[in-house]
């Protein structure tokens, strides 16, 4: 059975949140939050306390490089750059540091060999470019992790045509965006099919992709946690609402 994990565990230039599952539950599945660009831990912290998802413990994990000229928060990209025709920052500029980071230092040194857990029973969700990072780290598992939820994450570009050269990874990957103004195109879809084995695709009626709104937008991630998550409890009623 395997034990949940407490921050002495992890590397002190760690920054995260431990969030334990409903009080007198024993956790056999982690679910790994990464907040978007230019975020902090913080608010998936608050996220993880709603979800109350049973018999699994949260880690809100905070993206290991600031942003810079004292912009606050913090992003998964391997450097920073700025799209001059839109002024904004550029959410795909590699994930090799990261993904390391997240899969070495939080999975691999702590979850599996000092806690216990079977990469089955690991999940990851992010937001944004937290979303690249999640599926940039399920590229890099020999075994598949439990699953991946995406908001408005696509495939990092340098990870494209990786379907060609071998398997597709079996990770099961679901996927959401807004209708428009949506980083989760027709030709982002088509290169993580090309990648991954199982993808679900969820649009939302309406621009963007911020988080969900509403329990209705948040309905098809809780089924989707409720399908991989490993519980004898199954999610509670109640666990749907958020914010």
């Amino acid at each position: 059975m395997p034990r949940q994990p407490s921050s002495s565990d992890f590397q002190p230039h760690l920054r995260l949140s431990i969030v334990p599952p409903p009080a007198g539950q024993s956790p056999i599945n982690v679910l790994i939050l990464l907040h978007g660009l230019g975020d902090t831990k913080e608010p998936f912290t608050k996220l993880a306390k709603q979800l109350t998802l049973p018999e699994t413990v949260c880690i809100s994990l905070q993206a290991p490089s600031p942003l810079p000229f004292d912009l606050g928060g913090f992003h998964w990209g391997d450097d920073i750059t700025f799209k001059q025709s839109a002024g904004t920052m550029d959410y795909d500029t590699g994930f090799e540091k990261s993904s390391r980071m997240i899969k070495e230092d939080i999975i691999d040194k702590v979850l599996l060999e000092k806690c216990g857990y079977k990469p089955r029973n690991i999940l990851l969700f992010g937001f944004g470019q937290g979303g690249m990072a999640a599926i940039a780290v399920a590229l890099a598992f020999s075994t598949e992790p439990g699953g991946i939820v995406s908001i408005g994450g696509p495939l990092p570009s340098n990870s494209r045509g990786i379907g060609d050269n071998r398997p597709k990874n079996q990770t099961p990957l679901l996927v959401l965006g807004g209708s428009s103004q949506s980083l989760v195109t027709q030709l982002a879809l088509t290169d993580l099919k090309k990648a991954f084995q199982v993808v679900e695709y969820v649009k939302w009626p309406r621009p963007g992709d911020s988080m969900p709104r509403n329990r209705e937008e948040m309905l098809p991630i809780m089924k989707f946690f409720a399908r991989r998550l490993q519980s004898r409890s199954g999610v509670p009623e109640g666990s749907i609402e958020v914010g």
